[in-house]
């Protein structure tokens, strides 16, 4: 179950990088009145019909600029990550032996028991 959870948050913060313009959508749509109303730059303007649309231009613009800047970033990372191997990898596998303590195997033995029937001496035997 935690498996999962992990694996489902691992692919929506993947997946988030790429769709950064689909929240920007997302957060107009659902914020529409309140970005026309207050944050429109031609809110002053009615007859321009832009409704946020400005905002939301800008907001575009600035989400596709932290995309070019991830993406360069990623780049020049990408570039210190190669390395040269001068000298032939060898791989050699090494018999390691546990050091735990093992217990001698004890074996339980049940007492011998007779399986004969025991008898009263014979009577004595006056003549």
């Amino acid at each position: 179950m935690i498996n999962r959870c992990i694996a489902i948050t691992l692919f929506i913060a993947l997946i988030s990088t790429n769709l950064s313009r689909f929240f920007v959508y997302a957060e107009f749509v659902v914020n529409q009145k309140y970005i026309a109303a207050a944050l429109c730059e031609n809110r002053d303007k009615p007859e321009m019909h832009c409704n946020g649309k400005c905002y939301l231009m800008k907001k575009l613009k600035d989400a596709e600029e932290k995309e070019k800047k991830q993406e360069q970033a990623n780049q020049k990372k990408g570039a210190q990550d190669i390395f040269v191997v001068t000298a032939p990898l060898t791989v050699s596998f090494f018999k390691v032996e546990s050091k735990k303590q093992r217990f001698p195997v004890l074996t339980f033995c049940l007492p011998q028991v007779s399986v004969e029937i025991p008898h009263p001496p014979p009577a004595p035997q006056f003549s």
